[in-house]
């Protein structure tokens, strides 16, 4: 356990970081889960209905640093991909 103030507080805000952090990956993930599971069952226009909320949720994980800009983007890419490409 910390024992200065200072290190009292930086442990307050290394919890509520990490609570928020958590929040922003688990929204996109959902999101994730949700895309691909809509794209192998063939329901393709719900799919294309979500894309647009999960590059909000990566570009807002992204822009706090929860996780790293290039990973947004290949995360886009790929699934943008996968849902055109089941979509043939």
């Amino acid at each position: 356990m910390p024992i200065t103030s200072s290190a009292k507080k930086a442990l307050r805000q290394s919890l509520r970081r990490r609570a928020r952090n958590l929040e922003k990956k688990e929204a996109y993930k959902r999101l994730v889960r949700d895309v691909k599971k809509f794209t192998t069952a063939g329901k393709q226009k719900e799919a294309e209905k979500l894309l647009p909320r999960l590059y909000q949720a990566l570009d807002k994980a992204a822009k706090t640093n929860a996780i790293k800009k290039n990973k947004a983007g290949r995360l886009k890419s790929r699934l943008t991909a996968f849902v055109r490409k089941q979509g043939k």
